[in-house]
């Protein structure tokens, strides 16, 4: 969680390809795709998508890791907000 966003990863080995996170603020949720880093579901306002589609850059890889760890049925590390 920051700036008021939750993210969240579901740990399914049924949740669907291609890995993605969900992003939730306020009243708004979104989903993005964790390779191209862009919105592929739903809506965030303006300033939180940004800040989210920054996040998902700087932490790539850690994303994809994790999405590995879902998949499997395992818990997904924290990986550390932007402050």
């Amino acid at each position: 969680m920051f700036y008021g966003i939750i993210i969240r990863m579901y740990c399914a080995p049924s949740e669907h390809n291609p890995p993605h996170f969900h992003a939730y603020y306020q009243e708004h949720k979104a989903v993005i795709d964790i390779n191209s880093c862009e919105l592929t579901d739903g809506s965030l306002p303006n300033k939180q998508l940004k800040l989210v589609l920054a996040w998902a850059e700087l932490r790539k890889e850690e994303l994809l890791a994790d999405w590995t760890l879902a998949q499997n049925g395992e818990l997904p590390y924290n990986i550390e907000p932007i402050k």
